[in-house]
Formats: structure tokens, C-alpha cells, sequence
């Protein structure tokens, strides 16, 4: 197994400039930018969030139909997230005092919800995935995006 850094793909690398001046990889495996259907087994939500992101990500070229599967994790994280965060919501309701956040156990012991946990874990998957995409904020400073060149590969401006 490599240790270390993972590497960044090539098209981040190539919207962002290649600040780091390190060698683009020629031989890189090349996935035709496309916008894949979503899975049937996402929920509202996540189809929601699919559709808004993926349109960016295809402007970008950084999404492909290869990967679908890593998107629909993201939306389902997101779908997740916003599920759990509607659920405390409406119990926060009816629980002024903790709004939701703690509930008692049939000891009568305050305890965290799980929801709570539910809500951290998804959106902790959520930016882990997001990350993959270069959707975080950090990732976005470090992008100062050109329009393509019109019919012109853009990886061609690095092997010039």
C-alpha cells in the first residue's frame, strides 16, 4: 500500500492551475465528462442534491458516468443529513429545553439523541465525498476555473 498524500486527479490539477508545478501524469486513465443518471435507490433528498450538483461538477469535467457510485454516496449522505436534521427539527418542537438534542432513556437518564450522531456521522460522509469532488470551500479557493477551450482537450495547455 502507498503511504502518504493521495495524489489530486489531473483535472483538478488543471483548473486549479497546477499550482504545485509537479508532473501531470500522461498516461492517466481519462473518463469522458458525462453526467450519469441516478441510482433509482436515492431518496428525494439526495436526487435533489444530485441534480444540483452535478451539473457543476460536468462544467467543471470532473464527472463522469465511472463515477456515479461516489456521487450517489455523497447525495445519500446529504439526503441522510437533512433527513436526521428534519426529525430533531420537529422535535425540538415539542422540547424547548434541549430542542431536541437530548432525550431520556427509560431510566430516566439524559442522553444525546441519536439522532444527533445520525445527523454528525452523514455530514461528516458528506464532506468526505464532497472532498473527493473539490466541492469544500477549501477546495474552490484553490480553483480559478477557465472556460474550455472550444473543441481543444484542456489537458493539452500541460503536454504542449
Amino acid at each position: 500500500m502507498i503511504t502518504g498524500r493521495k495524489p489530486k486527479p489531473t483535472q483538478l490539477k488543471l483548473v486549479t492551475s497546477n499550482p504545485g508545478k509537479r508532473q501531470v501524469n500522461r498516461k492517466e486513465a481519462k473518463a469522458k465528462a458525462a453526467i450519469p443518471a441516478p441510482p433509482h435507490h436515492l431518496t428525494a433528498d439526495a436526487v435533489e442534491e444530485w441534480n444540483r450538483v452535478a451539473t457543476e461538477l460536468y462544467n467543471l469535467g470532473i464527472l463522469s458516468e465511472i463515477d456515479r457510485a461516489a456521487l450517489a454516496a455523497y447525495a445519500m449522505a446529504y439526503g441522510r443529513w437533512v433527513q436526521a436534521e428534519r426529525a430533531i427539527a420537529k422535535m425540538a418542537e415539542k422540547d424547548q429545553l434541549t430542542g431536541g438534542l437530548m432525550i431520556k432513556t427509560s431510566n430516566g437518564n439524559a442522553i444525546q439523541n441519536p439522532l444527533v450522531g445520525t445527523a454528525n456521522k452523514a455530514a461528516a460522509d458528506m464532506m468526505r465525498y464532497a472532498a473527493e469532488f473539490g466541492m469544500t470551500p477549501s477546495a474552490r479557493s484553490r480553483i480559478s476555473a477557465e472556460p474550455p477551450e472550444e473543441g481543444g482537450d484542456p489537458a493539452d495547455r500541460f503536454f504542449a
